[in-house]
Formats: structure tokens, sequence, C-alpha cells
């Protein structure tokens, strides 16, 4: 059985990787990249590295022929490019006779009002209108997303955040791939939909934590949106950026990302790996 991962050279594609060759022989395995000489680590280790760009439908008709189980790891950038990408990824598969399709999504997706909720939706949508067996993990935010903020707050500064009491569901990125990996690699998980969401806390019960763990009094600065774009401006956020944050924001703060579930527990099989062994490393590396 070959089984394939994409964007095998991200942060979490390398991690998925990893963990899969714990379990799966080395010849199982390939992964599509865009720059396969970024892969060569992979390929020294036995992987099938095979180039493939979601830009290029051709190169993917190539990387995905033979692969009995795919894992299409969500591509970066604004909703229209990706479910461009995504679309033309799942065509693929179609035409590889590709036999199961894992692919990372978001939390609630297809009732979500999450800005980045309508990439994950159409995504879903075209995998399940192929008729191939799928999975769908539903991640919600991954810790290391906070690690500016806790940087910042190392440095002094305040936790700021426009989000309000609103909960998100925290979790490591390598408790993510872990679970990507055992669903790629298991059995079972044919047309199901885990939602992965740790332990729901508010920003301030967040960075509550995050104080705990430096040994200091974290200050939560609740701003308005207007207000909080002003203040990642001036930390030295890229114009460009500023709106993705914003909506971040506010998705949160009206619950897009409060889904409970015990999916994550199930699918590895343990607790999730405390955020504060998150926050102890980022401590560590300042």
């Amino acid at each position: 059985m070959k089984m394939l991962v994409t964007g095998a050279t991200g942060n979490l594609g390398s991690k998925i990787v990893k963990k899969l060759l714990e379990t799966v022989p080395a010849d199982n395995i390939a992964v599509s990249v865009r720059n396969p000489e970024k892969a060569e680590d992979l390929r020294v280790q036995g992987v099938e590295v095979r180039q493939g760009d979601f830009d290029q439908p051709e190169s993917l008709d190539k990387a995905f022929a033979g692969i009995d189980r795919l894992l299409l790891i969500s591509a970066d950038g604004d909703n229209d490019t990706r479910i461009r990408q995504h679309t033309q990824a799942v065509k693929a598969a179609v035409k590889a006779n590709v036999k199961f399709i894992a692919y990372t999504s978001v939390v609630n997706a297809q009732e979500s009002e999450l800005f980045l909720a309508p990439t994950h939706k159409a995504t879903e949508q075209a995998i399940m209108d192929t008729g191939i067996p799928y999975a769908f993990l539903r991640n919600n935010w991954y810790f290391e997303n906070e690690a500016s903020s806790i940087q910042g707050v190392l440095a002094g500064a305040p936790w700021v955040t426009s989000a309000g009491d609103g909960k998100v569901g925290w979790a490591l990125q390598q408790d993510y791939a872990e679970a990507a990996a055992a669903v790629l690699a298991g059995e079972g998980h044919e047309n199901k939909i885990y939602e992965l969401s740790g332990s729901l806390l508010s920003q301030a019960e967040f960075a509550k934590e995050v104080g705990e763990v430096l040994g200091k009094e974290v200050q939560v600065q609740q701003v308005d949106d207007q207000t909080y774009a002003g203040i990642m401006k001036e930390a030295g956020v890229p114009e460009f950026i500023l709106p993705m944050l914003v909506d971040i924001q506010k998705g949160i703060r009206e619950g897009a990302l409060e889904v409970a579930s015990d999916d994550f527990e199930r699918l590895l099989g343990r607790q999730l790996t405390p955020l504060r062994q998150g926050i102890e490393q980022i401590k560590q590396q300042a």
C-alpha cells in the first residue's frame, strides 16, 4: 500500500512524515513537494520524493500516480486560490484512482462562519463528490500560532487581543501531525469526520497558563478590532497580514473555534500534550 503526503516540507507535513516513518516502511511512503531538493533528507531515508505543484495540475497527475492513500494538506493563500488548488488536487486524485483521501480541514467546516472556512467547505464537498472514501481532519488552532504573543510577553508586553471571551481548542502541531499519521496509516477511518480540538480556553485563560509557566503575571489587554490592528502594525506585522489577524480574532470572539470534542484523544490513544510543554519550549528558546 503506497501512501502520499502533500506539502511534506512544511511545518505540519514534515512532522507527519517523520511520524509515519516510525511505523511504516519508507518505501511505502511518497511525498509530493513543489521543490524536491528541499526534501532530500526524506529521499535519503528511502521516501519517494515526487514533484507536485498545486498550480500545475499535470504535475499532480504524475505525483499521485500509483498512490493508494493520499493525505491532502491544505495549502496557503486566499480562499479563491486555495479552492482552485485543492479542486485541482482532488481531480488529480480521481485520475490516479486513489482509494482514500484524508484532508486537513478546519473545525465545523460546513457550518463555520470563520473567514478560513469557505476553502475547507468547498474542498470537503469536492472530495465527497468524488465518491472516494475520505477522512476529514478538522483542525482547531495550532498552539504555535501564539508563539509571537508568548515571546512578546517574555519581552514585557501585555497579551493583546480583540477576541473577548471566545474560546479556542489549542493543541501542539505535533499532536495534529500524529493524528493525521494515525488516520493515513490506520484502518477504519473511511468516511469519518474528526473534530480535533484541545481543551477550550479563552485568551485570558491561555495567558494565565503562559504566566504560570513564565513565572510572571501577564496583563491581558482587551481591545477593539481597529485598536488590535494598530497595535499589531506597531509591533511590525506586515500590513497585508493585518486583516487576516483581525478576522481570526473576530472569529474567535464569535465562537467559531469553540468546538468541544474528544476525537483527538481517541485518535492518539492518549491525552494531548499539555500546552505548558510548548510554552516551556518557547521560554527555553528565548
